[in-house]
């Protein structure tokens, strides 16, 4: 029998033990803690924060890889919709390990793995502040390139008024005019 990764084998073969990981880590994002033996709860704890980074990323690719451990549809959507956004500013340490005390019938150490209540605040000052002064530089942008207010209303006069004429005396009217019979004469002179 081939030996554990890590920490002592659950009993049984590997695939067994695959198996009872990959239905605790499943109970725990479907009820958001478990009470379970502190030796299982320590087993869990890195599969379930893997699969918790894994549901962050979002992609594709990943939430296959999840769903090859979850083998619940809904629990999978409930992790990469309800539980990651949960814990997107947050670079790990998404678990938390509560030991309690001996089960009745054997003595064998009990704990309660739970999901760390992570609220969505706002990012650290840091953040704050740089988003603030990118906000502020784009603002800038924006008022620099965007034409001043007062051109619209001058816009509404221009149109009031009469149309512009050219230094011979020709209206804009009577230019477009012309430009029309050009172009008209010239598309004889290409078919010739």
């Amino acid at each position: 029998m081939p030996t554990p990764t890590k920490g002592p084998r659950l009993g049984g073969s590997p695939a067994h033990e695959r198996l009872m990981l990959a239905n605790l880590a499943t109970a725990l994002f479907q009820h958001g803690k478990i009470k379970t033996t502190e030796t299982k709860a320590k087993r869990l704890r890195p599969l379930a924060e893997q699969l918790i980074t894994k549901a962050k990323r979002g992609d594709l690719a990943n939430r296959r890889r999840v769903a090859s451990v979850v083998r619940d549809k809904d629990v999978v959507f409930q992790l990469f919709d309800q539980i990651a956004p949960r814990y997107a500013s947050r670079p790990g340490g998404y678990t938390r390990i509560v030991k309690t005390g001996p089960r009745k019938g054997d003595a064998a150490p009990m704990a309660i793995i739970e999901l760390v209540e992570e609220m969505v605040a706002a990012p650290p000052a840091k953040a704050t502040k740089k988003a603030a002064s990118r906000k502020a530089a784009q603002q800038d942008k924006v008022e620099a390139l965007a034409p001043d207010e007062e051109a619209p209303a001058s816009r509404a006069a221009d149109q009031d008024a009469e149309p512009p004429q050219s230094a011979s005396g020709d209206t804009a009217a009577a230019r477009a005019d012309s430009d029309e019979a050009d172009t008209s004469a010239t598309r004889e002179d290409d078919k010739s």
